[in-house]
């Protein structure tokens, strides 16, 4: 192990189940060590500490469980948050062998700014992980792309264009994938809703010019008239 390897302590936990709950009242979080040919091992370690490490490692980075004398390298997985007030409430330390390979998921971190969105084009985040192979010593925490280099309209960056140390990382995705690029702004149809009538609208054309009235009252009374010659 090296004096960088990030740590946390932790205890031998008893309580399981609905039980757990004490621990949590007491800023303590349940968490359980397994791995290949390992007992599932209970632990808790301090609520505060896990959350502080877990938001600087994430689930890429190697880290030391120390259980009194004895220290176990694990990657954290599968965290699980309080709805409210999103401290960690359960996590699983998945125990490596530190001499065997293993594949893990690296969040990738954009960096830098664009010419081609400066200049009105959009940025489109197509991947912002990727899939990586190492000793567990080895596994980056996460990889960096600088988006600096997107200076034109359809202007990319693929997975080959990543600057990581081969010999150490080997990456899994193909090298043709593309992380990000830019695009062209969409232009949305402009739409054209036909107005709906006001009151003020309706009012105005119901109503009748005296020239208007007299003309209805004039059809009116002639139709009247056709009747009764009708009738005769």
């Amino acid at each position: 192990m090296t004096k960088t390897t990030a740590s946390i302590q932790a205890e031998i936990r008893t309580l399981t189940g609905r039980k757990v709950k004490q621990l949590r009242n007491k800023g303590l979080t349940p968490a359980t060590i397994y791995g290949h040919n390992f007992p599932p091992l209970s632990i808790s370690v301090s609520t505060m500490e896990l959350n502080k490490l877990y938001s600087h490692v994430g689930e890429s980075t190697l880290v030391e469980i120390i259980l009194g004398d004895s220290i176990f390298p694990v990657l954290f997985k599968n965290p699980q948050y309080h709805p409210v007030s999103s401290d960690l409430i359960h996590i699983d330390c998945h125990k490596v062998n530190l001499k065997e390979k293993i594949i893990a998921t690296v969040p990738l971190e954009f960096i830098g700014e664009s010419m081609s969105v400066k200049n009105g084009n959009i940025l489109m985040t197509v991947i912002d992980e990727i899939e990586v192979e190492a000793l567990p010593a080895n596994l980056p925490e996460k990889i960096i792309v600088d988006i600096s280099v997107l200076a034109d309209i359809d202007a990319q960056i693929t997975v080959a264009d990543l600057i990581i140390d081969k010999s150490l990382v080997e990456v899994k995705n193909e090298v043709d994938q593309v992380i990000v690029k830019t695009d062209l702004p969409k232009v949305e149809e402009e739409v054209v809703e036909e107005a709906e009538a006001t009151p003020a609208d309706v009012e105005a054309t119901s109503q009748k010019t005296p020239e208007e009235l007299a003309t209805k009252d004039a059809e009116k009374a002639a139709e009247k008239a056709d009747y009764k010659k009708d009738e005769k």
